[in-house]
């Protein structure tokens, strides 16, 4: 029986050291407004991991959506969601909004 519990406390310590690591990642901001995002270039660390906090001021939900660094997520509208991203490289990439690829354009750029 304590075997168990040794497991089930080492377990748990695990995912709060987890935890804790995830919230010590830096945070960068985006704000899509008028189906634009603000900053349309954004300066990252490059090797780091991080978490970029996409907020939509828009009425309509937006797709976030990268294919240099392979993420998509939807924004509902009025609303902010989270996407980790990293460790990139260094250099430039493109993020777009894909149900409004006309005006919704922006770059990360690692360095």
């Amino acid at each position: 029986m304590s075997r168990i519990l040794v497991l089930a406390s080492a377990l748990c310590l695990a995912a709060l050291a987890s935890a804790a690591h995830a919230d010590d990642q830096p945070e960068f901001r985006l704000v899509l407004q008028n189906h634009v995002y603000q900053p349309a270039e954004l300066k990252v660390p490059a090797g780091v991991r991080f978490k970029l906090l996409i907020e939509n001021r828009d009425a309509s939900p937006e797709e976030f959506e990268s294919t240099d660094f392979s993420r998509e997520k939807i924004v509902l509208p009025n609303s902010t969601t989270s996407v980790y991203v990293g460790p990139l490289k260094a250099g430039s990439y493109r993020f777009f909004g894909d149900f409004h690829q006309d005006t919704a354009q922006g770059r990360l750029i690692a360095e």
